[in-house]
């Protein structure tokens, strides 16, 4: 069995950029956390509370691990791949995980 490899930089930027992006998709649906998670207030969602409420209890369920930090470089992809199934099937919101090039366009922007 071949070890999994640890998330490289790029991809924790990547991650972080995702929660952003669906965030804001879920917003743009009208969908904030009380629609999405919790029926009785309006919550809007930010990527701090994607990565809280979405993908860390999706993670702990899937993977048994607490930290995005000690996910593998697949694990990312399942953890995506569950929470993009859901939020598709459920609420016709889906987002494609950012390449390189859209990491690199974020941070030109932000320099």
């Amino acid at each position: 069995m071949t070890e999994a490899k640890q998330r490289t930089p790029s991809q924790n930027r990547a991650l972080h950029l995702l929660f952003s992006e669906l965030a804001q998709e879920l917003t743009n649906a009208g969908l904030d956390m009380r629609k999405t998670l919790k029926p009785s207030i309006d919550i809007p969602w930010s990527g701090a509370t994607v990565k809280e409420y979405l993908w860390k209890p999706v993670m702990k369920a899937q993977l048994n691990k607490e930290s995005t930090t000690e996910m593998t470089t697949k694990e990312i992809d399942q953890v995506f791949d569950t929470i993009n199934l859901h939020l598709s099937t459920k609420f016709g919101i889906s987002v494609q995980f950012p390449s390189i090039d859209e990491l690199m366009l974020k941070e030109a922007k932000y320099e």
